[in-house]
């Protein structure tokens, strides 16, 4: 394992632990960073990419995994700060844009407090004003996302002259927001008004810009604001989500002030298919219904009805169209229309109920570890297809929420954290097991290779002396010319001859004669001769065959020191890892101990919102039901009540036509006459009082 996994590694758990929470050493400014700073420092991109790893960091963080890139981050500054001469290193050109790179990422993690200590570093540091302004503005973004307002404006107003041109508008944006959101709504208009034309932010300033009127209390201008952008926020998915938002806030507004006829308009423009369609349609029919025309609101709460059951708008609307036709007097179809809202009300509490009971039971928590929450669009919708998941009916509203959702993304980011040291312990394992399989493998076979190593090295070291001495006494030779010494060995053999014919007549003159003497001495300068006249080439030729003899060495040499190495590498394949691993798997588990007990922790805590959530549905639904009991109990006596009417008005008609038609029966000479006698139904006498029945008698 190498020394940069290994620091990866550990630099990948202090940044879990971080994450959690855990206090770690501020991030500062250097010399280097003086000495280095860019034109942009803070932008995650860069013209000019000179080194690998920080190319590797920005590749991560423009996939949003801003884990991998702000440990990949990390671990090279960490590694830049301890080298010698950190100039010669291809990152000092982008330390500090990496510096606040690894703030702006830490920032997207959510890891606020280590963003906000590496900004405010950057405050207290010897930068230029600009990039302390740049600084103060994203300090102020994190306390507001916090909603630590008054701190953020604190932080706003830390910035001297003005920001760098491309944060400028988000910054006085940020600043209306915050003026807002303390109630200074005069001073957030006129931010925003200067806003408006900005195109990174149209639609968001104009929207925020009626909503500061009206709680300014100039009313008409912030619904003349509103109006323009609900006519037409952009063709972006996101901008007509605005827009429906929009014209749905007009249409309540002037409903609730009475103005029907205007509301109606705005109720009209949001889209049928958009996420607001189901409280637009419902609005629509309570502006009718407050206009006395419960017919027209019967038109959107019945479309309202048909739609997904569990949504709260769906419910008010079961319950308002029987109302609707109990206003029209027609009781009957509102009893039928009552009994499927208990039926439907039954229905859907029996779902809240296994609802809680399985998110007791885990199954919501189960959910959420899926990978697919990370990888499939619109997950949140998706969850409630998933078969055997009750747990996720009636919890789009909650889990669309900011509250939820940073619960929730916290949740899935320890989830992933556990995965990672999973994964880490595992591949420990794996070390373990890769460097067993190496012991096993070299420890037999390196005591043999050694002792022939041995062996070839001492060859090695006579060889190395033997050409030693032959240079030597080649250089010796420029300084001594000695012939003799570079003759070949037939003429080191004559000359030896020669001298021991010379030893031989010494010792036998009788053998001497001046003829030998001259023949010797004849054949001797001969030989000198020759040896004389080839030194110079022979001595040239030595010294070629002593440089390719110094190639061969060479060549020996670096297969020497080539075993050498591979020998070491062999050992230190499985040697001097023991202790390390030890130590990263002990602050593995320990993290992962810690990363188990967080997890537990926001879980109930999801559950737990997520229960509250469903018990508020389920009494909300437990209330609609008694309300439905209670009118259709009503709408029943009501249509009880006016068919006995309609059916003593059908009474009197049969009898009045009975009537004519014994008139028109009766015969032409007792028309003139006494009136026959005619018996009164008893259902239409009139009741005869206890008073004047005791007269009559």
């Amino acid at each position: 394992m190498s020394s940069r996994l290994a620091r990866a590694i550990a630099g990948a758990t202090l940044s879990a632990l971080s994450s959690l929470c855990v206090v770690a050493v501020p991030l500062g400014v250097t010399s280097v960073a003086q000495a280095k700073e860019t034109l942009d420092p803070t932008a995650l991109h860069t013209d000019e990419l000179k080194d690998l790893f920080f190319g590797e960091a920005l590749f991560y963080a423009h996939q949003d995994a801003h884990f991998d890139a702000i440990t990949g981050l990390d671990t090279e500054l960490k590694q830049f700060r301890l080298l010698d001469d950190p100039a010669l290193d291809p990152f000092s050109i982008h330390y500090g844009q990496a510096e606040f790179a690894v703030g702006d990422l830490e920032l997207s993690y959510r890891m606020h407090r280590e963003a906000g200590r590496a900004i405010e570093a950057v405050l207290k540091g010897n930068v230029s004003q600009a990039i302390k302004n740049e600084a103060a503005f994203r300090l102020a973004r994190i306390h507001y996302q916090k909603q630590q307002f008054a701190n953020a404006l604190n932080a706003l107003q830390m910035i001297e002259g003005r920001v760098p041109e491309r944060v400028r508008a988000e910054e006085q944006f940020l600043r209306a927001r915050v003026y807002m959101q303390l109630g200074r709504f005069e001073e957030a208009i006129a931010l925003l008004r200067d806003l408006k034309g900005e195109k990174s932010l149209s639609g968001f300033v104009e929207y925020n810009l009626g909503i500061a009127l009206l709680k300014a209390g100039d009313t008409e201008r912030g619904v003349l604001e509103l109006d323009g952008l609900g006519r037409n926020a952009g063709a972006s998915e996101g901008m007509q989500a605005l827009q429906d938002k929009t014209n749905l806030l007009l249409g309540y507004q002037l409903m609730e002030a009475k103005e029907y006829e205007r509301a109606r308009t705005y109720f009209d423009r949001v889209r049928l298919s958009g996420p607001f369609s189901n409280q637009a349609l419902l609005g629509a029919g309570w502006v009718e219904a407050n206009a006395g025309r419960y017919d027209r609101a019967l038109v959107p709460w019945q479309l309202l009805k048909e739609r997904q059951p569990t949504n709260k708008a769906v419910h008010e609307a079961v319950l308002a169209v029987p109302y609707a036709y109990g206003k029209l007097d027609v009781h009957s179809t509102a009893a039928v229309n009552y009994g499927q809202a208990l039926d439907l009300f039954g229905e859907q509490v029996d779902v809240l109920s296994q609802s809680i009971t399985s998110i007791r039971e885990g199954k919501l928590l189960e959910a959420l570890r899926r990978k697919e929450a990370n990888q499939v669009k619109n997950w949140v919708v998706e969850l409630r297809k998933l078969p055997g998941a009750p747990e996720t009916h009636y919890l789009l509203d909650l889990m669309a929420s900011n509250d939820y959702q940073e619960f929730l993304r916290n949740y899935q980011d320890l989830n992933d954290l556990f995965e990672r040291n999973k994964a880490w312990l595992e591949s420990l394992d794996s070390f373990d097991e890769i460097i067993a399989l190496r012991r096993a493998y070299y420890e037999p076979i390196l005591p043999g290779l050694d002792v022939q190593f041995r062996q070839i090295d001492a060859r090695i070291k006579m060889r190395l002396e033997q050409r030693q001495r032959l240079a030597s006494r080649i250089e010796n030779l420029l300084v001594n010319r000695r012939p003799e010494l570079l003759a070949k060995s037939e003429e080191t053999d004559a000359l030896l001859r020669l001298e021991r014919l010379r030893n031989l007549l010494a010792h036998n003159p009788d053998l001497n004669s001046e003829e030998t003497e001259s023949r010797i001495a004849r054949l001797e300068g001969l030989l000198r001769f020759k040896l004389s006249k080839l030194f110079d080439d022979r001595l040239t030729e030595a010294y070629k065959n002593l440089r390719e003899l110094d190639g061969v060495i060479a060549t020996l040499q670096e297969t020497y020191q080539r075993y050498v190495r591979s020998r070491q590498a062999a050992t230190h394949s499985y040697e001097g890892y023991g202790d390390q691993i030890v130590q990263l798997r002990s602050g593995l588990n320990q993290a992962q101990d810690r990363i188990d007990q967080l997890m537990a922790r926001q879980g109930r805590m999801l559950e737990q919102l997520a229960i509250n959530e469903l018990d508020q549905q389920r009494a909300q639904l437990e209330s609609y039901q008694i309300k439905a009991r209670f009118a259709l109990a009503d709408s029943y006596d009501r249509a009880n009540e006016l068919q006995e009417q309609r059916l003593d008005a059908r009474k009197v008609e049969q009898y009045q036509e009975q009537m004519e038609q014994l008139k028109q029966a009766e015969p032409a000479s007792n028309r003139d006459g006494e009136p026959l006698p005619v018996d009164n139904p008893p259902e239409l006498e009139a009741p005869v009082e206890s008073g004047e029945g005791a007269d009559s008698e």
